[in-house]
């Protein structure tokens, strides 16, 4: 388990660019042990690139990214394979795989990580599409889903192995407001239930301060601030309120 005392997630003086475009500079973050954290700022400013860094995906230019208190930077993919373990991801577009079923696609990362005999993954996989309000849907394929269950089956597939942190990429992106409803409510109800944390990438200031305890905002290639929700609510700082003002126009 990720020591409680610890940050379940700390970025430490992060430089990242991909060749001439620089992403992060100084970027400095840190993610409570059982907090929802939402982070929001502008299309291209590199949010999804904040979760490629905290599963290793993406490797800093500089800097230092912990897991549960351990740098992975210097971790080569075999020593990898045990922090992936501790971390759910929640694909924008949920990214099934189209030629394989519900249930193959709940189970993948047990696959990929366990070796559970199949009574006990069959068992397992009804249990997640329950939680997420999709029972009796293993055997459809990913092209009978609606864009809605398709999220749900993938916050079911992240759910299975039983990780201590979720880390969303846009999950409500192009969800109808029911939809969207269900989708934070499921975020919400995983954090309540079972304690545990979650980075929620996210544009949509309505769906960040639902589901998360604090914003981070991404500003001038950093997070250039955290506010708890109720401050968003009642006083945001400036860069918050023209960032909310905006998207609130877009979406007009």
């Amino acid at each position: 388990m990720i020591g409680e005392e610890r940050p379940a997630i700390e970025l430490r003086s992060v430089d990242k660019a991909f060749g001439h475009t620089v992403v992060y500079r100084n970027l400095d973050l840190t993610v409570r042990r059982g907090e929802t954290m939402a982070v929001m700022g502008p299309s291209g400013s590199g949010k999804s690139v904040l979760l490629r860094l905290v599963t290793g995906l993406v490797r800093p230019d500089a800097g230092m990214v912990l897991v549960g208190g351990e740098d992975i930077v210097p971790l080569d993919e075999h020593a990898l394979r045990p922090v992936r373990r501790k971390l759910g991801l929640v694909f924008q577009g949920a990214a099934l795989f189209d030629s394989l079923t519900v249930a193959q696609n709940v189970a993948w990362g047990l696959r990929e990580h366990y070796r559970w005999p199949p009574e006990l993954l069959r068992k397992r996989v009804a249990e997640c599409l329950e939680r997420v309000g999709l029972p009796g849907t293993e055997h459809l394929m990913p092209a009978e889903l609606s864009g809605g269950m398709k999220k749900r089956v993938g916050i079911a597939r992240a759910l299975a192995p039983g990780p201590e942190v979720f880390l969303y990429d846009e999950p409500t992106t192009g969800l109808d407001p029911a939809n969207t409803r269900r989708v934070c409510e499921l975020i919400q109800g995983l954090q309540a239930e079972l304690h545990v944390t979650s980075v929620v990438i996210t544009h949509d200031i309505h769906s960040a301060v639902s589901v998360s305890q604090r914003i981070g905002l991404v500003e001038q290639r950093r997070i250039g601030l955290v506010v708890d929700v109720e401050t968003a609510l009642r006083a945001p700082p400036p860069a918050l309120e023209a960032f909310m003002q905006g998207t609130s126009r877009e979406g007009a």
